[in-house]
């Protein structure tokens, strides 16, 4: 479902999916309300594909409600721009994805591709403002990431495969996948989604 107030951009991108074979639309609206209606008549969305700015409309409250829906899928947000606490404020209510407006639509479907299938994807742009904008306050009690432990996570961030990750640190993927294992242990978390919610809150000052 694709939510977004400017009607050009919308019927431009939905007319773009339903070109792809894998995917397919379930409805295009600009305002909250109408996308809670969709959800509500249609439980088989797996995905909103979210603008940040919906006028009058809060993104935080529309996620929150969409969840009190009971809408359990992915949320990948498309912005032509946010700061880094917006982005951090997005990660803390559940979002999977953070996309620039000014990526190609091949880079868009893969993306959206990338977070259906688990993964969670932090548009690089966005990286360092996280980093530089958020309070650095010191974590009683967490364990100390290592030097692979903060490379492999810059790279989740950015929604990379275990394969993309050990081609970019020239190591096997065998490796990259015990990191990865090992991460979810100390951050005690299940997911990719999980362990990048918890590093950004919780272990940013190490990152």
């Amino acid at each position: 479902m694709i939510v977004d107030d400017h009607a050009m951009f919308r019927e431009a991108i939905a007319e773009m999916l339903a070109k792809q074979p894998d995917i397919l639309v379930a409805g295009a609206c600009g305002t909250s309300a109408e996308a809670i209606g969709i959800l509500r008549s249609n439980p088989d969305v797996t995905m909103i594909l979210l603008d940040f700015d919906l006028g009058q409309d809060r993104v935080i409250d529309f996620i929150r409600d969409a969840k009190a829906s009971g809408f359990l899928g992915r949320i990948l947000v498309v912005t032509a721009g946010i700061s880094g606490q917006e982005a951090i404020q997005l990660i803390q209510s559940g979002v999977h994805g953070i996309l620039h407006k000014h990526n190609t639509p091949a880079t868009l479907c893969q993306t959206i591709r990338k977070v259906a299938t688990g993964d969670v994807f932090l548009e690089g742009t966005y990286l360092k403002p996280i980093f530089r904008d958020i309070d650095r306050s010191s974590h009683a009690g967490v364990t100390p990431l290592t030097d692979r432990d903060r490379v492999v996570l810059r790279c989740m961030f950015q929604g990379l495969t275990n394969k993309e990750i050990a081609s970019r640190l020239r190591l096997s993927e065998g490796a990259v996948k015990a990191s990865i294992s090992q991460l979810f242990h100390k951050l005690n978390v299940r997911t990719r989604a999980q362990l990048v919610k918890v590093a950004l809150e919780e272990y940013r000052d190490q990152l």
